[in-house]
């Protein structure tokens, strides 16, 4: 089993800037990706980030140049670096971590609320 654990969130003014972090525990063996997705209300989940294996990353339009991600060496915990921010990036923002194996392993963190808003 893997747990994983969000912090970072908050309230934060147009432009600002927030750092989200996400721990890892457990056994993270075969590693198929780690990233971040987001909620807004009446909205679906949709991916912001993720480092794939191998190490390419995959960004939504709407955060490229803005938003970074990056993960430790040990590749027990993922970052999400959010800069320039706007209203609409307003959500709850889960960490995601996919293990291999027949089938696949889902791991989502409990999310934590980040808020635009002057």
């Amino acid at each position: 089993q893997v747990q994983l654990v969000e912090s970072g969130g908050g309230l934060v003014q147009p432009g600002g800037s927030l750092d989200l972090s996400c721990a890892a525990s457990g056994s993270m063996s075969s590693i198929i990706s780690m990233g971040w997705y987001r909620q807004a209300p009446g909205k679906e989940r949709e991916l912001v980030a993720a480092i794939i294996s191998g190490g390419s990353i995959n960004y939504a339009d709407s955060v490229k140049g803005r938003f970074t991600i990056s993960r430790d060496n040990a590749k027990t915990a993922v970052y999400l670096q959010m800069n320039s921010l706007k209203p609409e990036d307003t959500a709850i923002y889960y960490c995601k971590v996919v293990l291999w194996g027949r089938p696949l392993a889902v791991y989502w963190g409990q999310g934590t609320q980040v808020t635009v808003s002057s």
